[in-house]
């Protein structure tokens, strides 16, 4: 609420810098690519990037305001949050200077942007690398303040609160990062793509790596699952699909022209590899992130103590809308599935009984894409 009040209080002002941050975005991007791309030519009045072969209209949403608006909140929020272990007043020079890298980042895309449309792949520069190189410039800048913020001596005592103990951080490795493998390589194979993702298998390969590699923290997991767990699976596909048809977009039921357009061997290994991950590393990676790490860690910080079935109705909910919000536009649906994987790990205290119903319900929503054309549900 004080957020918003916030922004509603500073939106006059802060459309007074669209103008002037979007032509300082411009001169840059036109410096840049002077020395790079000689033959590009400009124009001040309308913004406009000419590349021989591709042109560019820089808007005032591409000047990078938003961008260093969010590395600044970014920014105040992790200060607080670890406000004991930072070197005040000097850890402040932390939020200039993640706005400045994050700004000079955004001024590099764009220039990439004109390098990869004059090249000849206008498709990837104007759907896939353009909205998500903003996205991996603004995670890298965050990463970084984050890692120099602990453990740079200009910014940081040196003395941190005591951990809960090593096995618990080390744990928290390891029912996250298969989960952040996967976020991440679709970040870059969504860069790659010209609206269709056509690099999905990575992800699939990314997850496997990952859970492969941790393999030894989860031997004390419970894999054992009851019969509720694939009930629960259709269940919850019953639910998403009318959740849909109520509220749901109106989205294609087609088959994407670029995928109908790949060979039948090409087709058969991106739909096999989609089947697979959304029926096994999915399920297992975001189980291991939402139910068995963040459900627990909203009720102590030593996670890997907490009992589920000492779950809190707090933590139940706010993991549940976190996981619907990793699924966009699908949202609700996600949430309610949320409700329905916490609430069997809750009532079983094994991993194992979420993650059977969500592969439950992941594989029936394929069977639904693959024999009834229904590819809204991908």
């Amino acid at each position: 609420l004080s957020t918003a009040l916030v922004a509603s209080f500073l939106t006059r002002p802060a459309r007074a810098l669209w103008e002037p941050v979007t032509r300082l975005t411009f001169t840059m991007v036109k410096f840049m690519l002077s020395w790079i791309l000689p033959g590009t030519t400009t124009a001040a009045e309308r913004a406009t990037i000419y590349a021989p072969h591709f042109s560019v209209i820089i808007s005032p949403q591409c000047s990078g305001l938003e961008g260093a608006a969010l590395i600044l909140v970014f920014t105040i929020a992790w200060l607080w949050l670890f406000r004991q272990e930072c070197r005040f007043p000097w850890a402040l020079a932390l939020l200039p200077a993640g706005v400045v890298i994050l700004f000079i980042l955004n001024a590099v895309r764009l220039t990439a942007l004109v390098l990869i449309g004059n090249a000849g792949a206008k498709q990837v520069a104007a759907q896939g690398f353009h909205s998500q190189a903003g996205w991996i410039s603004f995670n890298a800048v965050a990463f970084g303040l984050s890692v120099v913020a602990r453990r740079s001596p200009w910014f940081s005592t040196g003395t941190k609160p005591a951990e809960p103990s090593r096995t618990a951080h080390d744990s928290t490795s390891a029912f996250l990062i298969p989960f952040l493998a996967i976020l991440g390589v679709g970040m870059v194979a969504r860069a790659a793509s010209a609206g269709f993702e056509s690099l999905y298998p990575l992800r699939l390969v990314a997850a496997g790596v990952a859970l492969w590699i941790f393999r030894r923290s989860y031997k004390d997991c419970d894999w054992r699952f009851g019969w509720s767990a694939p009930i629960a699976g259709v269940g919850v596909f019953i639910l998403w699909v009318g959740l849909e048809r109520v509220v749901g977009s109106a989205s294609s039921r087609t088959i994407p022209a670029a995928l109908d357009a790949m060979s039948e061997p090409g087709r058969i290994f991106w739909l096999t590899a989609r089947v697979f991950a959304a029926s096994i590393t999915v399920p297992i990676a975001e189980e291991l992130a939402f139910r068995g790490y963040l459900m627990r860690r909203l009720v102590a910080a030593d996670f890997e103590k907490v009992d589920p079935r000492r779950f809190t109705w707090f933590s139940l909910a706010l993991s549940s809308i976190v996981f619907g919000a990793m699924h966009g536009s699908s949202w609700l649906a996600g949430s309610a599935s949320g409700l329905v994987y916490g609430w069997l790990y809750a009532r079983s205290g094994r991993i194992g009984d979420p993650v059977v119903a969500h592969a439950t319900t992941n594989i029936l929503l394929a069977v639904c894409v693959l024999a009834f054309r229904q590819w809204q549900f991908w």
